[in-house]
């Protein structure tokens, strides 16, 4: 059997999970394009697949290719899209990212691909930060949002119970060159929104600011780039 029709209940039902508050009260996400789908079946994440041809998944449903352009974000449609299970918590563990009001999706799936190149254990998000789930954050993460442990906290509260952690934020007037760090065994990082950075009040409960040594003729670095150097330079 092949579902023909946008108008079909499952795929409306399918379709509301681009939606945040549905994602949240579901506990599902959608996945697009055959490398997502298999990252997210090896994670045992895949619920079901909506596929234009027969492929080797449990609980797969054909679908046209109206219906998948119907069902997917991409402009090019995919040639399968998953639904999945959101990713449980796990331990915080040493190293930790702590994103204060990220609001670029794409700025927020290639953090998380650098987190888990340089190691970090877990990435905490602020609750005003772009929706992990996103389609945007998935694709940007390539996957790797699979490989991750990442919750979602109320900042304040939850960066003063980190006691055994050195804490860091960013500061280009007072802060120490990045290269100069003395770097703690358990630290967290804190990196702030695109525009206006980590909100003062955030910023007061670190232990040391540090900065990015760079050319005059550059006035700020792109965060996805400035959290990347960082954390390049944390894991060495």
């Amino acid at each position: 059997m092949i579902i023909t029709s946008i108008d079909n209940k499952k795929i409306k039902e399918l379709c509301k999970l681009y939606d945040k508050k549905y994602r949240k009260d579901s506990d599902l996400f959608i996945v697009e394009g055959e490398h997502l789908v298999n990252e997210a079946n090896k994670h045992g994440l895949l619920k079901e697949v909506y596929s234009l041809n027969s492929v080797d998944y449990d609980n797969v449903t054909l679908v046209s290719e109206a219906v998948m352009k119907k069902i997917t974000s991409l402009t090019s449609i995919p040639s399968m899209i998953g639904v999945c299970k959101k990713i449980k918590e796990k331990e915080l563990g040493d190293r930790i990212l702590i994103l204060d009001n990220i609001q670029d999706p794409g700025n927020l799936g290639t953090i998380i691909r650098s987190a888990v190149a340089f190691s970090i254990d877990t990435i905490v998000l602020s609750c005003d930060t772009v929706d992990l789930y996103n389609p945007k954050v998935i694709r940007a993460t390539q996957g790797m949002i699979f490989t991750s442990n990442i919750i979602v906290r109320d900042l304040i509260p939850f960066v003063k119970t980190l006691n055994e952690y050195k804490k860091y934020t960013t500061n280009v007037v007072c802060g120490t060159e990045l290269k100069s760090v003395e770097k703690n065994n358990k630290y967290a990082i804190i990196m702030g929104n695109e525009g206006q950075g980590v909100k003062e009040d955030l910023a007061k409960l670190c232990d040391e600011a540090i900065y990015i040594n760079m050319s005059p003729l550059c006035e700020s670095l792109n965060v996805a780039i400035a959290t990347s150097i960082i954390l390049y330079e944390f894991s060495k």
